[in-house]
């Protein structure tokens, strides 16, 4: 894994030291060697590298064709590189330097042309490719967003990078905030693409391809791959075995994609929560190695968001090499002023901070590490989904004033008196049930399954009214098939929105952040398309999701090990936030900060935060929102 950053610019003095100010702040990413190049049409760029394959410096960047017509830095792994470069060898008469994914790739550009050769790859990756003979610049992003890309027009000039932090190094950056993407943000936790927190700077699509000549103009965004497109061509194209065939295709083909996944000439390791997903993945590299495999898992002193006694279960029965480390509060608490610099724009997804602690344990024993992400949007894993296929035809059929008033009287009662009904009633069955059956009562106010679904994934359901002089605009812009259920509906928007927007995001700058490089089997092109093309009914099964990755998983592991309610990567942050981190909060929650910066309505914040407080309502998850970018902003000043 990698940094990568440059620009093209006729208006600087000592572009070679703008250079290295901007790739000198991503070394995280790429601490193993940094270089930079240039070129006369005033193109520059630098390339910090995380050494995976071919550690020597034959795998050093930027790197130039054979045919001396491109140059490329490259941010990423193409896990289909060995047999690609085989296809190039039956075509040409190649002198290979190193051993190294990236000298393929070019290659692989020089020979098919950039578009054609993307749709060949297997990989997850951001590059920027430098074009002599047409003196242009095109920068890509892999399928799914797994690797980042921003990229806009700043004093005259054209700039991109890995991150905001190496942008902000360029001359008279201008750091003019965006309030659509903060309205977007409010409402989503983060900053969908292709949208950042500043103006005139954006994240490149994933699965698109942008090209901008030497005189700054863009060319028409490219896509060579469409997650809404490929879902659609599932449904006409739909997988036809039964049930059981569907279990050992997806059982082969994840096999496959972890191997592919688990090449490299550094040590490894998988993250294990003892789920679903992570099992998954831990079970298939442990069935493909010959040695113990390196899992890793974190532990919380609270019984209540703690996962390590499940992974150890499932360590313990595959025969890893397990590493588990308990963190107390404190150790939780002192990485939350490090958030704004390792996530650079506002975002505020509170696992953020176990995925940063576990990061950091797994680096001390690998440099790449396996994770399960992608098997909750791609199988059905996601509560929301489970409430949507159980109760969405009944919602839909109550008329709206009982609605309104079955919301009421749901409301009506503290989250915490629902938690204690559900222990009394369901044993600690449903973890967070309070917070869960008011956040149901939202949704019974949705039209139809796209208002059930903005409802069930929004932080901040009115952002108009939290923020000063904004009204906002929703995006409802998807052409669905129309054999494509509600649910499904829900699942697809998850993986072109939550996935790459939350998800991958939070994945990438908390394993970057260390050095470590994450990869997600469930990600590879080829599993995407199957699961797109399975019935949803393979998916939900009875109630329950992801019945047919269950059904893989129970080829490795007993049942018992794994069944147990979803849980998600939390911490005690509601309670924090009235003791350990109470005078943190009021100091950015300060009214007369807030006015001053005029963004919110301090008297919305203020109330909220004085309601938090006293115990009558929980609103840690949208003021947690209001903190995390007054900690950015503190921090960008």
């Amino acid at each position: 894994m990698c940094g990568i950053a440059g620009f093209i610019s006729s208006k600087l003095s000592n572009p070679k030291q703008v250079m290295t100010n901007m790739i000198g702040t991503l070394t995280h990413r790429g601490p193993d060697n940094t270089s930079i190049w240039n070129d006369s049409n005033h193109m520059h760029m630098g390339h910090t590298r995380l050494s995976i394959i071919d550690l020597s410096k034959n795998g050093n960047q930027p790197i130039q064709s054979k045919s001396g017509r491109y140059v490329m830095v490259f941010n990423g792994e193409i896990y289909n590189y060995i047999e690609l470069k085989k296809e190039i060898n039956s075509l040409a008469n190649i002198k290979w330097v190193g051993t190294s994914d990236s000298e393929v790739l070019i290659e692989l550009i020089n020979y098919f042309g950039i578009k054609e050769a993307l749709i060949k790859t297997r990989g997850m990756f951001a590059l920027s490719l430098w074009d002599f003979k047409n003196k242009e610049l095109t920068l890509a992003r892999d399928r799914l967003g797994e690797k980042p890309l921003y990229y806009g027009w700043q004093n005259d000039s054209f700039i991109f990078a890995s991150e905001l932090k190496s942008l902000k190094k360029f001359p008279g950056f201008k750091k003019d905030i965006d309030k659509n993407a903060l309205g977007l943000y409010l409402r989503y936790n983060s900053i969908p693409a292709p949208h950042s927190i500043f103006k005139n700077i954006y994240k490149l699509s994933p699965g698109s391809i942008i090209s901008v000549r030497h005189d700054l103009k863009k060319n028409k965004e490219v896509f060579y791959w469409s997650t809404l497109d490929e879902a659609n061509i599932g449904k006409n194209n739909f997988f036809s075995g039964n049930y059981l065939s569907a279990v050992d295709t997806l059982d082969s083909k994840l096999l496959e994609a972890v191997n592919s996944q688990t090449y490299a000439d550094v040590p490894l390791g998988a993250f294990l929560s003892g789920g679903i997903d992570s099992s998954t993945v831990a079970a298939l590299m442990q069935k493909n190695s010959n040695n113990k495999i390196n899992t890793f898992s974190i532990g919380f002193e609270y019984e209540k968001y703690n996962e390590a006694k499940h992974a150890k279960l499932v360590a313990n029965y595959l025969g890893t090499n397990h590493h588990e480390m308990y963190l107390t509060s404190k150790d939780a608490l002192n990485t939350i002023p490090l958030l704004p610099d390792i996530f650079d724009e506002p975002f505020a997804d509170s696992s953020q901070i176990p995925t940063y602690l576990v990061s950091k344990i797994a680096k001390s024993k690998v440099k790449v590490c396996l994770s399960g992400d992608g098997g909750d949007e791609l199988f059905g894993g996601y509560n929301r989904y489970l409430i949507a296929s159980k109760l969405w035809g009944k919602i839909s059929r109550i008329p709206k004033p009982a609605k309104s008033i079955l919301a009421h009287l749901i409301k009506f009662v503290k989250p915490q008196v629902w938690d204690i009904f559900s222990n009394l009633f369901y044993k600690n069955k449903y973890e967070n049930f309070g917070f869960k059956m008011h956040k149901g009562a939202d949704s019974l106010y949705s039209d139809n399954i796209d208002e059930l679904y903005l409802n069930l994934t929004s932080t901040i359901k009115n952002p108009s009214q939290w923020m000063i002089n904004f009204a906002e605009q929703k995006k409802t812009d998807y052409n669905f098939d129309t054999k494509i259920s509600d649910i499904e509906r829900m699942m697809i928007k998850d993986l072109v929105g939550y996935l790459p927007t939350d998800i991958l995001t939070k994945v990438d700058r908390a394993t970057m952040a260390v050095s470590l490089e994450a990869r997600t089997p469930f990600l590879d092109k080829k599993i995407v398309q199957f699961a797109l093309s399975l019935p949803l009914k393979y998916k939900i099964k009875e109630g329950v999701g992801k019945s047919i990755l269950r059904d893989v998983l129970y080829k490795y592991v007993p049942r018992n090990i794994v069944e147990r309610p979803k849980m998600g990567f939390g911490i005690p942050l509601a309670e924090w936030m009235r003791t350990d981190l109470k005078d943190w909060c009021e100091n950015l929650l300060n009214e007369k900060k807030l006015n001053e910066e005029g963004f919110f309505d301090s008297k919305i914040i203020l109330d909220k935060w004085n309601k938090h407080l006293s115990g009558k309502e929980d609103c840690h998850h949208q003021l947690w929102n209001i903190l995390v970018f007054q900690a950015w902003l503190d921090n960008n000043k």
